[in-house]
């Protein structure tokens, strides 16, 4: 077995056959899923493809192998993860449901642990090595950390792979697939005339730039027309930002992961500090190459910080009322569901059972009755009805310890402010509350919802594509920034370097002024004018707005799409559908672009990732499939 960047295996490779070329599977991109999914190839090959002929890996990607294009290790050093160290893993444990063997391995923290006292040969650069000694279970490493992380599963993945398997790296952009659907596949690469012949293929594209929509058109063409700057949905690492001059105002529109990115990179990247003074408070000290940070979104403050804590005691034993079953019965009626109407309220009576078991087991002090009662009284009522808010209301005395969906998902609502400065005040006090409560073990419902959040995006990817708003939703609650980011937010906000504009912010084009106009609901008739906008978000992975050639054409060649635009797959093992419904048997896709796209390609241990277990279901398929075609080339041999 050997990892080749770009050359084909060695002519007198002992396993090479002399009547066929080995099986060969053709992987599309080479970040984390496509590591998870080598590892998952690696773990079932004893099994399901032990006597087969050796096979061929291609891994075609102009990043290097395991970080991929968003965890490469040529990014800044302040860009963080936003996950604790000990929460972020690559391998299977035993709550995963799968069909293959469980390979157990270290976390991210567990890894930095064992990398400190290795050999020189293994060592890490001096940077991250310094950052591996000081990583606890609760820091948040760097990107470039999380990289060599990856970069070592991968070639542990590598090495795992059955004797006689060759992995070849291909630095290249593949462009198109072809080939009839019983025969082997072409796959070719940017600029070279001859394809990779393949007998699977599989899609591992990760996050993708796509072609501005109708309203970015029209604010890149107004931007060119006035001489103004205007950054598109995009990634923030990759964005070139030397357009946003010093002490100029800039109209950010998007508070998430995107924005923390920007703030970052404009301000601690453009030579600023923070210091903290003797109160504790965190100060920020500008190095005066900072723009001003105009900032809104449709719910007008930034997403929820991580949870500092871990749990203790009882877990919440989830999933309760939005489970197999329930998904089972979904799937089993006419038409696709509609979110809001089928699926949204099991979701919230399974969110609210896991927060009021913990409420109930953790905090009895704060709850009238006993559990059992409670939850017996729980499961016969209705989602949303009445009744649930009756029997909450007299079993939960104080309000604030009710959880409030509505509430949380639009926390500005109706909300209306005096004056700007009113506004700044009121956000920093969202964002101060917000911080005392996510490291506040009083509030450990709040970790209960994150962990039944956790399985309800478990259970939803059997549904395929349920439309934006579950998974903005989730972002905000469940993936938002570490709490020192925040920190750091309210000392720039303090600082007059961060201003919020609230929420249902707009943005227009003034062509009177030739500027970019902003304003929102929470402070009316105030308004904001700047010659600089950034969309502070990913583009929509749909496929027929992608600038990925590959993808594109496959949508062009038959592929199906689902109403919002994503791939559509099979469940089962992620088989590409055509535009009758039929599965490709030689190709596959995991990732955004589909609609069985999981919430991350690594996870929390010990939560049934469901990215694992997509990664184990197609690595299987993909074995059944070579070892299929391994025994027709013997009988036909």
């Amino acid at each position: 077995m050997s990892a080749n960047p770009d050359h084909p295996a060695h002519p007198d490779h002992p396993f090479r056959s002399p009547v066929r070329s080995p099986a060969t599977v053709v992987i599309v991109g080479a970040g984390p899923r496509a590591t998870g999914l080598i590892e998952r190839i690696a773990a079932n090959a004893p099994e399901l493809y032990g006597d087969g002929a050796p096979f061929a890996l291609h891994l075609v990607d102009p990043h290097p192998p395991g970080g991929g294009r968003i965890w490469r290790p040529d990014q800044s050093p302040l860009l963080w993860m936003n996950s604790m160290a000990e929460d972020v893993t690559m391998f299977t444990d035993e709550s995963v449901e799968r069909e293959g063997p469980i390979r157990p391995g270290p976390s991210l923290a567990e890894w930095a642990r064992e990398v400190r006292g290795a050999e020189p040969s293994h060592a890490l650069p001096p940077e991250l090595a310094a950052e591996a000694a000081a990583l606890t279970g609760q820091s948040f490493a760097t990107r470039r950390l999380q990289s060599a992380y990856l970069r070592w599963v991968y070639e542990r993945a590598v090495a795992d792979l059955p004797p006689g398997t060759t992995v070849h790296e291909h630095r290249d952009r593949a462009v198109r697939v072809t080939g009839p659907r019983d025969g082997r596949q072409q796959v070719w690469l940017e600029g070279r005339t001859a394809p990779l012949t393949a007998d699977a293929v599989v899609l591992a594209l990760g996050h993708l730039d796509a072609e501005p929509d109708a309203e970015q058109r029209a604010l890149t063409a107004f931007a060119a027309e006035h001489q103004l700057t205007h950054l598109p949905p995009e990634y923030t690492a990759d964005s070139d930002l030397s357009a946003l001059r010093p002490g100029e105002p800039v109209i950010v529109r998007g508070l998430g992961l995107a924005f923390v990115d920007l703030m970052v990179l404009l301000t601690e990247g453009r030579g600023g500090r923070y210091e903290r003074g003797p109160d504790g408070e965190l100060a920020y000290r500008p190095s005066g190459r900072e723009p001003v940070l105009y900032a809104g979104s449709r719910r007008g403050v930034p997403y929820h910080a991580k949870i500092g804590y871990s749990l203790s005691g009882e877990r919440p034993p989830v999933p309760r009322f939005f489970g197999p079953a329930e998904v089972d019965a979904l799937l089993s009626r006419p038409g696709r569901p509609d979110f809001r109407r089928d699926v949204w309220p099991l979701i919230a009576k399974e969110l609210g059972f896991a927060h009021y078991h913990r409420l109930f087991t953790a905090h009895p002090e704060r709850v009238a009755g006993e559990w059992s009662a409670f939850e017996e009284k729980y499961a016969a009522c209705p989602p949303g009805s009445p009744d649930l808010d009756v029997l909450v209301a007299a079993a939960v005395p104080d309000p604030a310890d009710r959880l409030d969906l509505d509430a949380l998902d639009h926390p500005l609502a109706g909300l209306r402010f005096g004056g700007h400065e009113a506004l700044q005040q009121a956000l920093r006090g969202h964002i101060e509350a917000d911080l005392a409560r996510r490291h506040d073990r009083a509030h450990s419902p709040d970790l209960a919802v994150f962990l039944a959040l956790l399985s309800v995006y478990g259970q939803l990817i059997r549904l395929g594509d349920i439309g934006g708003w579950w998974h903005g939703f989730f972002s905000f609650l469940a993936s938002g920034p570490p709490g020192p980011r925040l920190e750091q937010l309210l000392a720039l906000s303090r600082a007059g370097v961060v201003r919020f504009l609230g929420a249902d912010m707009t943005v227009t084009p003034d062509p009177v002024r030739g500027v970019f106009r902003a304003s929102a609901a929470s402070v009316p008739g105030h308004t904001v004018e700047a010659r600089a906008l950034v969309e502070a978000r990913l583009p929509e992975p749909t496929v027929d707005r992608s600038r990925d050639t590959l993808l594109r054409s496959l949508y062009r060649d038959g592929a199906a799409a689902t109403p919002a635009g994503l791939l559509a797959v099979s469940p089962a093992d992620a088989r590409i559908l055509d535009r009758a419904g039929r599965p490709h048997p030689r190709r596959y896709a995991l990732g955004p672009h589909t609609d069985a796209r999981a919430s991350g390609a690594f996870a929390r241990p010990r939560t049934n990732a469901p990215a694992f277990r997509q990664n184990d279901a197609t690595a299987r398929a993909l074995l059944l499939c070579l070892r299929e075609l391994s025994c027709r080339a013997t009988a036909t041999a």
